[in-house]
């Protein structure tokens, strides 16, 4: 019970700050929501948690929150500024990991005591960073051109939801699937991949639907440079 409280209160969380992030430095703030999300969802995504029962992967709440950034800025400043913003996380995550395994090379010093952490959490599996990679690539820019087209099909402010959680839906559940079959085919039984599959989409799912009501509030803020 109580790791579904303190995960409910995770997300609202996460949610506030996405918003105070926006509201305090407008468009150049949703870059920054998705350098820090893809950077934070790598180092969370270690720690496993379980909730009656059922065992997940933290990460995904701040995760979640990137398919909201780029659904923001495809909503507000086009299709355009949304794929500038995968590329922006992208080269992220990748530059993150080109670094941080240089970093784990350094021969530690004798009274150094975080090798073995900065390892544990840094020293991610070939197929695991390959999967994230790849995960990340193809679902990001696949939610970009859903929403573009469900904009097209459902044009109207009152319809935000269709065009969010649709491409949102979709896309995630492409996440799910390239990231669990790299990272997990051959490690695991079939029932026990799906079992992964399921529950991690499931709950990105979730958490995405959960912030319906975040993206119109944050599509209602004004800025005075952009009127």
């Amino acid at each position: 019970m109580f790791n579904l409280l303190w995960g409910a209160g995770f997300v609202a969380v996460n949610f506030a700050l996405f918003l105070v992030c926006y509201r305090l430095f407008g468009k150049n703030g949703l870059y920054t929501w998705i350098g820090a999300a893809t950077l934070l969802a790598n180092i969370q995504v270690v720690k496993t948690i379980e909730i009656y029962g059922i065992v997940m992967t933290l990460g995904n709440t701040i995760y979640a929150t990137i398919y909201l950034t780029t659904d923001l800025l495809n909503e507000k400043y086009g299709e355009k500024e949304a794929r500038k913003a995968v590329w922006f996380g992208f080269f992220t995550m990748l530059m993150s990991l080109i670094i941080m395994q240089m970093v784990l090379h350094f021969k530690p010093g004798a009274d150094d005591f975080s090798q073995e952490s900065l390892e544990i959490i840094f020293g991610m599996t070939p197929r695991i960073v390959i999967g994230s990679l790849c995960a990340y690539f193809v679902s990001q820019f696949l939610d970009v051109r859903i929403f573009s087209r469900l904009k097209v099909a459902y044009p109207s402010r009152s319809q935000l939801w269709i065009r969010n959680n649709g491409s949102t839906g979709l896309s995630q559940l492409v996440d799910t699937l390239i990231f669990s079959s790299i990272a997990f085919i051959g490690l695991y039984p079939w029932d026990v991949w799906w079992e992964i599959a399921i529950t991690t989409y499931v709950l990105k799912f979730v958490i995405s639907a959960a912030s319906t009501p975040v993206i119109y509030l944050a599509r209602s803020f004004k800025f005075a440079d952009e009127r």
